[in-house]
């Protein structure tokens, strides 16, 4: 007995968490074609739906035979001799009304036993009998005539009218009533034949004729599973019609050989799962008893993976399981995620005893249940099903709506039209009968209206066939077009309208289900999915479970497939690579090497894989080659406004992509595959969204969103939003969707779900293993077809890309530009170039690619600036690539070094405390900087290393608003703002770079900034953004000019004989103007943008007296004549030497103003004291220290590390005192190869080396056993930067006021789940995460 049970609990189970998408009714019942519930077959057809979709009344008999009985809905047949018995069989009682109560003195029923007559009413000459039986078959009349007696004759009684059942048409002598699908079916009904009369004998070239040629039908109709022809002719000889036909079944239904033997029942007869061979497992696989075929290395593992559990079963040994807790009697593995979670586990059913009842807390697009206990998806909200257990989602839900052609009731109910005053009351209130019924559609009206009239009780009104509605006019009749606006769609593919109908059709590669809404693949998809490690293949019809070969060490975060290679492609996070498995389980290998990765997307089409790099907020692709690529292979898509970049899907066919943004606001952005054409989709309903897939059947986007624990959907251009949130869905990380499911991985409840697309219900597990599945895609041809590859067209030297309306365009590695052909890559290291400035990124953009109004960024490269996000100026040494830019957020002036690409920090040249930087400009030749602040309006240059500061101009500046250098002519100009008092004019002022010669050159400007000197030096140009004009002036202060008037203008450029400039408003603009020809709109985009410099192999040619430093000490300053050398502020310069003045106290130094004095412990130490703030200007030095580092002449490290800033000077120590002159600055460069400084060790000069280098001349790089200390304190640093980093997005997650900062949220976007994964058991460690609830601990 105990066996017989657990066999039947093994079946039970089989059922139940089959992984098929088909329900399973148990006998005596049957699936509704939506496949939501099985009903019993005694409910088919009794006119009153049962199934949501209403299949249970569909294709019912029309016709009844002679000895039956039609029940008034039309559609159920019964024997006569259950009419007035007492019993009703028909659902609306039809059967059982106008019976007459059997008397004593009953003699004859008629009429279907509606009435019973006494002996007396029965050949008296009357008819009492509507069907005349009362009179019929009588001996003859008898004529009494009596003489001279006059008898009055009795006039017979009008006989009641006829009145027809739904779905029926009264014969032309109202004799009888036949159904309207026996009207022109080739067989008179009637007894008059009217029924076939006026039946057409012709077809239209679109349509097929019934064989018996009075019926035409659609053709789309023939072969569909449903006969529409009296003679079934439609439905006859169907299997020449279906596409891959394989086997006959239903009589009418051919089916193609991929859906024999599935595990899903297609024919209605079962025919096609019967007589099926058993399947056969590979050497590698362990057979189930349920027919199934998983990995062997999952027998006997502690969790039963075949649907009846028999990988579990007679193991020699119990498993070890890698999780906490064991099943109470069965002994499975458990996990705390499991247990309570309303699925049973344990065949003991262990796991969902005892469970406690938490109150329903329901979430933002959650609909509570009256009762207070569940919570259900607000889109099932008066769906016409019930979800809540009282039925409370389907009360208090609002007028009914009817279909266009009905008749709506006072209690809501919806009716036929001929339903309505036929003196039955079908409303539930009596609202069909009474009133004005009895007013005939009067002939006027009857010719008025498009389709008929028929009477009401408000009166007569004009009716229209089922599938039409009636216009505001009241009379005329129009097609409903049934594929529009219907949530959820009639089709679940294609949808055609016909006049009065519609017609669904299947996506190539589908077949129509029996049902004609529903459409199944052939051939079976899979699941790939990632549990931690491993790489899972899961068949979603036949269950097999196979292990695809991964070297991954740590968590797999993403992946995707190439169906025609063969290759699964995935990411994790233990190596800067993205690789591949096979298909196959035989081989892996690497794509490219070099990269990090956080997404991947395969372009199956055009032959490319794409990937986001977070970090740098960037979108790369690189070719699908068959060897492993480096990373400087790969290409730039998107590098501009990307914030914080997270998962990325791509749609070949319409070459598109789309991106979920995670950053300082959350949103889903839509680009072609190329990068343009870039917009917002999605912004609203968001707060975390993660993994992003779409739908190429009904063309959606589906995402997945964490905090919300929702799965969202919209249109590809993010119209019609819809958040599905349930209770299952505890912590969705990766979707896909396929057909007409949804799929997605649950990295809390550590299972792979999948549920109905459009609803979201019958959900069912589809894969439930200990570890945490992450990422997840479907496979199946069908996903991939080849649908042309528009790069087969093009010529790309290294790269083709796709891109919107069926194009593609060329693209170039990374270092190499497109060429004036748009096909070939080549070096342009010496062309003339922009710089273009946003917040936070260095756009380059050459001026080859000069075109007329381009949407988007054109071909750029775009330079991410580390640790900054609010720059404001900008400049650059093209001889010693180095940009020096001004970061307002830090009031600093930082330096970036620009090699292959990459922007490295080399530290900050200036800090200031309390205080904003107006201006700044670069000396191309000494690397001075030249710059002014609010609290210092003054003109100052400090040296490269930030060790010298001294003062040029003071006198007679309000605020300096913009710096102009011209090393080669030692000239040097500016905006003096603020001078005058209010309502005066600001002045364009020029002198030599030491300060002298100052002259003004314009005072009639406003608001001048973005002055840019011309080739020769001879001639300013300006910016004036409040006048909206360009102008220019002689430095001597003659010729006048105004070059061009536009709003919005912020800055100004030139390359020769062309001007560029910009203007913001709606949109950032760049127009430009050859010689004296129109101007032209080069580009627009979206992007804020704060700065425009251009460079040019001549803009930085020429040279001046101050190369090498001209031999002074501190700062050398270029003349018109030569050049000046000058001293740091408190300094005396004589005879090029430097020497510290004595005009302070001893202790004391001097404040940049040249008049204050302050304790020498007060400098850098946090707190402002001088009046101009610059006792902290400081580098490099820690707050408090009271070392004033801008006179150090110790260099900055020749190789720091990125982003860092830089270290303070080394305190000297007895045996070791740095050396503060001009030969120790010399002596650090010579002596000890510029990767350290010198120092006097007991009078011997001797090298300290920066870290990273050794050796007497610091030549020597320290090899990576001599870096182990040093790696061992940057992984510890590593570690607390994570730490933080986790917090930080914990507190971002939970505020939707606070975001987390971008770099912060780079870390988090695959790390944070990848230190879960970690976390959770694996094979070979414990689990570890916190104490649990132990159903039944091991011993």
């Amino acid at each position: 007995m105990g066996g017989l049970l657990w066999l039947c609990l093994g079946l039970v189970g089989i059922f139940v968490t089959a992984g098929s998408s088909t329900k399973r009714c148990k006998v005596g019942t049957v699936l509704c074609k939506d496949g939501s519930e099985c009903i019993q077959y005694s409910l088919l057809c009794d006119g009153e739906q049962d199934c949501a979709d209403g299949s249970d009344e569909e294709d019912c008999e029309s016709g009844c035979r002679e000895d039956q009985f039609q029940c008034a809905h039309g559609k159920k047949c019964i024997d006569k001799q259950h009419v007035c018995d007492g019993t009703a069989h028909c659902q609306d009682h039809s059967d059982e009304q106008q019976c007459m109560k059997r008397t004593d003195n009953c003699a004859h029923q008629c009429d279907d036993k509606n009435r019973c007559l006494p002996a007396t009413f029965v050949c008296d000459g009357e008819r009492d009998c509507l069907d005349g039986t009362d009179e019929a078959s009588c001996d003859g009349d008898k004529q009494e005539e009596e003489e001279d007696i006059t008898v009055p004759t009795a006039v017979p009684s009008e006989p009641l009218p006829i009145r027809c059942p739904l779905g029926s048409k009264l014969c032309r002598d109202k004799s009888d009533c036949v159904h309207y699908n026996h009207v022109c079916d080739g067989e008179p009904d009637c007894r008059d034949g009217s029924d076939e009369e006026d039946c057409l004998s012709t077809c239209d070239s679109d349509q097929f004729q019934c064989a018996h040629g009075k019926k035409c039908i659609e053709k789309s109709q023939v072969c569909d599973g449903v006969p529409q022809c009296q003679d079934r002719s439609d439905e006859l000889e169907c299997a020449k019609y279906m596409e891959g036909c394989a086997h006959q079944c239903d009589k009418s239904r051919c089916i193609p050989s991929s859906f024999l033997c599935d595990g899903e029942q297609d024919c209605a007869d079962g025919s096609d799962e019967a007589s099926c061979a058993e399947k056969e497992c590979s050497s590698s696989e362990f057979k189930c008893t349920s027919g199934q075929c998983v990995s062997a290395s999952m027998h006997c593992d502690g969790h039963p993976d075949c649907w009846d559990g028999s990988d579990e079963e007679s193991c020699v040994k119990a498993p070890v399981c890698t999780t906490n807790h064991r099943c109470t009697q069965s002994k499975e593995c458990l996990l705390q995620e499991w247990m309570c979670d309303g699925d049973q586990d344990c065949k003991d059913g262990s796991d969902e005893k005892d469970c406690p009842v938490a109150p329903a807390d329901c979430e933002d697009f959650q609909w509570q249940c009256r009762s207070g206990s569940a919570c259900i998806p607000t889109a099932w909200r008066c769906d016409g099903t019930k979800d809540c257990d009282d039925n409370s989602d389907e009360h208090e839900c609002g007028k009914l709506t009817c279909r266009p052609h009905e008749f709506q009731c006072v209690s809501k109910e919806c009716l036929d039209p001929a339903l309505v005053c036929n003196g039955i009351t079908n409303c539930a209130d009596g609202s069909d009968e009474g009133g004005s019924c009895q007013t005939k559609c009067p002939e006027a009206e009857q010719t008025r209206c498009s389709q008929g009239c028929y009477s009401t009780p408000e009166g007569s009104r004009c009716r229209c066939d089922a599938g039409y509605k009636l216009l505001e006019d009241g009379l005329t009749c129009v097609d409903v077009n049934e594929c529009e606006g219907r949530t959820p769609a009639v089709c679940s593919h294609l949808c055609l309208n016909t006049p009065g109908s519609y017609q669904c059709d299947c996506h190539p590669g589908f077949i129509m289900e029996a049902g004609g809404h529903q459409c199944k693949i052939t051939g079976e998809p899979f699941l790939l999915v990632s549990v931690q490690t491993e790489l899972y293949l899961f068949g979603l019809r036949s269950g097999s479970l196979d292990v695809l070969k991964s070297p991954a060490k740590q968590g797999i975060l993403a992946l995707d497939y190439d169906w025609r290679d063969q290759k699964a492609f995935w990411v994790s996070g233990d190596s800067k690579a993205i690789r591949w498995s096979s298909l196959d389980q035989k081989s892996t290998g690497v794509l490219v090497k070099g990269v990090q990765a956080n997404s991947v997307a395969v372009d199956w089409l055009g032959r490319n894989l794409y990937w986001i790099d977070s970090g740098k907020s960037k979108i790369f692709a690189i070719k699908l080659a068959k060897i492993t690529m480096k990373s400087m292979d790969k290409t730039t898509i998107l590098d501009e406004d990307l914030d914080v970049p997270r998962c990325l899907t791509l749609l070949p066919q319409k070459g598109l992509m789309f991106w979920t943004e995670v950053g300082n606001s959350a949103k889903i952005e839509r680009a072609g595959m190329d990068g343009s054409q870039r917009k917002v989709v999605v912004n609203s309903s968001l707060k975390w969204p993660g993994d992003i897939a779409v739908d190429i059947i009904s063309e959606r986007i589906y995402w997945t969103e964490e905090t919300l624990k929702a799965i969202g959907s919209a249109t590809l251009d993010g119209d019609d939003i819809r958040i599905l949130q349930m209770k299952k869905i505890t912590y969705p990380f990766s979707v896909a969707v396929f057909n007409d499911m949804l799929y997605w991985s649950d990295a809390k409840q550590r299972i792979v779900q999948a549920a109905t697309k459009l609803s979201g219900k019958n959900r069912q597990i589809v894969l439930k293993r200990p570890g945490q599945p992450v990422a997840l895609k479907i496979i199946h041809p069908i996903l991939q077809m080849d649908t042309g590859n528009p790069c087969k067209k093009m010529e790309c030297s290294h790269m083709c890309v796709l891109a919107p309306e069926s194009k593609a365009v060329c693209k170039c590695p990374t270092g190499v530009l497109l060429a004036k052909d748009g096909r070939t890559c080549s070096s342009l290291a010496t062309s003339t170039f922009l710089l273009l400035l946003s917040p936070s990124t260095v756009t380059q953009i050459y001026l080859q690619f000069r075109q007329e109004d381009f949407k988007g960024w054109p071909e750029h490269l775009a330079l991410h600036v580390p640790s900054v996000n609010k720059a404001t100026l900008m400049d650059y040494s093209q001889l010693e690539h180095t940009i020096m830019l001004v970061d307002d957020a830090t009031s600093s002036i930082r330096s970036f070094k620009l090699k292959d690409s990459i922007l490295t920090s080399k530290g900050q040249v200036l800090k200031l405390l309390g205080d904003t930087i107006t201006a700044m400009a670069l000396d191309s030749v000494t690397l001075n900087v030249y710059w002014s602040s609010i609290k210092q309006p003054r003109l100052q240059v400090t040296s490269f290393t930030g060790a010298y500061t001294t003062v040029l101009i003071k006198e007679g500046i309000g605020r300096l608003g913009f710096i102009a250098l011209h090393p080669p002519s030692g000239r040097v100009c500016f905006s003096n703002l603020g001078l005058q008092t209010a309502g005066s004019k600001a002045a364009i002022e020029c002198a030599h770079m030491d300060g002298t010669e100052r002259k003004v050159v314009w005072k009639d400007a406003i608001q001048p900034t973005s002055l840019v000197f011309s080739s020769n030096g001879d001639t300013i140009y300006w910016v004036d953004t409040k006048l909206g004009m360009i102008s220019s002036a002689h430095i001597n202060g003659s010729g006048y000019r105004e070059l061009e008037a536009a709003e919005g203008l912020t800055s100004v450029a030139f390359a020769e004989d062309t001007m560029f400039w910009l203007t913001v408003g709606d949109k950032t603009r760049l127009w430009y103007r050859e010689d004296q020809q129109e101007k032209k709109l080069w580009f627009e985009v979206d992007a804020q943008v704060v700065g425009l410099k251009l460079y040019s192999k001549s803009s930085q040619i020429g040279s001046n007296k101050c190369v090498q430093n001209g031999n002074c000490e501190h700062l050398c300053l270029a003349t018109p004549a030569g050049q000046t050398c000058a001293c740091a502020h408190d300094f005396l310069v004589k005879d090029n030497r430097c020497s510290p003045e004595q005009r302070c106290p001893a202790g004391s130094r001097l404040c940049m103003d040249q008049i204050s004095c302050q304790p020498v412990e007060k400098f850098c130490d946090g707190h402002v004291d001088c009046p101009d703030h610059s006792d902290e200007n400081c580098v490099g030095a820690k707050p408090g220290s009271g070392t004033k580092t801008t006179i150090s002449l110790s260099p900055p490290s020749s190789v720091p590390s990125p982003d860092s800033s830089p270290k303070a000077v080394p305190e000297s120590s007895p045996d070791s005192v740095q050396l503060m002159n001009l030969e120790a600055q010399q002596c650090s460069q010579k002596r000890c190869s510029g990767n350290g400084h010198c120092v006097d060790r007991n009078g011997a000069s001797g090298c300290k080396c920066s870290e990273g280098y050794s050796g007497d001349s610091c030549q020597e790089a320290i090899t990576k056993g001599t870096l182990g200390p040093i790696i061992y304190a940057a992984v510890g640093l590593c570690a607390g930067l994570v730490v933080i980093a986790v917090i930080a997005v914990v507190v971002k997650k939970r505020s939707s006021e606070s975001r987390a900062s971008p770099e912060a949220a780079k870390e988090m976007c695959m790390t944070n789940l990848e230190k879960n994964a970690e976390a959770t058991p694996s094979t070979k460690t414990g689990d570890a995460e916190k104490p649990e609830e132990v159903v039944s601990s091991e011993n």
